[in-house]
């Protein structure tokens, strides 16, 4: 029986990147906690397959969190193929987000 190869789009999700946002759970207000997670679905749709938005807090994934010894949450960490790529302290501003992910990663921003 002849091996299946990958369809692009396995291959695609192999390659993909992972963006991984440590939030914290102490002191998160759950109409704020809300927003941020409402926040990360809408830079998931602008992000496409190309890169994938995790969210792991410090109460359910602690060995996670302290793996990547951020100092302060939130914390955006961005992996691939098990390399960080970039790391950021703190929400990010404005709209430059997606831009300056895709950049790391030397793609085209999605239109």
């Amino acid at each position: 029986m002849p091996i299946p190869t990958p369809t692009p789009t396995a291959a695609l999700a192999a390659d993909a990147a992972v963006l991984l946002v440590l939030l914290p759970t102490e002191g998160t207000a759950p109409p704020v906690r809300a927003a941020t997670l409402a926040a990360l679905q809408a830079l998931q749709q602008r992000l496409g397959s190309a890169i994938r938005v995790l969210s792991v807090d410090d109460a359910s994934h602690p060995a996670v969190v302290q793996s990547f010894q951020a100092t302060n949450l939130p914390a955006f960490v961005l992996v691939r193929r098990g390399v960080e790529l970039w790391r950021q302290q703190g929400l990010p501003e404005g709209e430059f987000i997606v831009a300056q992910l895709l950049a790391q990663l030397a793609l085209p921003p999605a239109g």
